[in-house]
């Protein structure tokens, strides 16, 4: 299938590792112009050579994304960079660490308000192309929880929300707004191979849990993304779309 990405701009907040690196190489090699950032230059450096290597033009930069005013810089300069924006993803998490204080503050500075500051960044460019499209990542234990109370499922939570008002509200200006909620997803030297690793009894009873008998992979998870933010899933908005092998219970009505 043509996903007729050939030729367009995704901008990808932290994709300069794990699902958001596959993520820009996928882009590439459809054909797209990809920008992504990151918190260590050798990485992004290593990223952007990869998403060159396909042909396409390639941008990267480090930035902290709890900077407002250097995260608006950065999205500035990479539409620059790329000549605009067509797409704009955002990977920001500050993870899934126990409840406290400073992980709740984390969680909400990062997974909400980075997510939100990169898309009131990317704006100005979303609606000036002819097929803006957001996707935000979202999490299967927003939806349902499973590893009991932990700020990162609620600030994902609150992204998968804020996410479905915001194509509501997009709508009519043609920019698509859809939400990517993996479940445990297996990347190398990812949190699933450190836990496989290092706790491996919580490994296998995870892995028994899922109907589909296995973890799923980064590349499922970028070739979702690749299609929501695709001109081929024109028609979808407001959508989250769920990757789990059928672990999570919940009728989809």
């Amino acid at each position: 299938m043509d996903l007729k990405l050939k030729g367009l701009r995704a901008i990808l907040a932290s994709g300069s590792r794990s699902i958001g690196r596959i993520t820009a190489e996928l882009l590439a090699a459809e054909g797209a112009d990809v920008a992504i950032s990151g918190r260590n230059q050798a990485e992004v450096d290593e990223a952007v050579a990869a998403i060159k290597a396909r042909g396409v033009r390639g941008h990267g930069g480090t930035v902290e994304l709890t900077d407002a005013a250097a995260y608006r810089a950065w999205v500035q300069q990479a539409a620059d960079a790329l000549g605009g924006c067509d797409i704009f993803v955002s990977f920001a998490s500050a993870g899934g660490p126990p409840a406290s204080e400073d992980s709740w503050k984390a969680a909400f500075d990062v997974d909400l308000m980075g997510t939100w500051r990169g898309i009131d960044a990317a704006m100005p460019f979303l609606e000036r192309s002819e097929c803006g499209s957001i996707v935000v990542i979202g999490t299967t234990v927003a939806i349902e929880p499973a590893f009991g109370p932990q700020p990162y499922a609620a600030m994902k939570a609150a992204i998968v929300h804020h996410a479905a008002a915001l194509a509501q509200k997009l709508a009519p200006q043609g920019i698509r707004v859809n939400t990517v909620s993996p479940g445990p997803i297996f990347v190398e030297g990812g949190a699933w191979d450190k836990i496989r690793q290092g706790r491996r009894e919580i490994y296998d009873a995870t892995a028994a849990k899922i109907p589909a008998g296995r973890l799923g992979t980064g590349e499922e998870v970028a070739r979702a993304i690749a299609f929501l933010a695709s001109p081929t899933s024109g028609f979808i908005t407001g959508t989250n779309i769920v990757l789990d092998g059928g672990m999570s219970r919940r009728v989809q009505f």
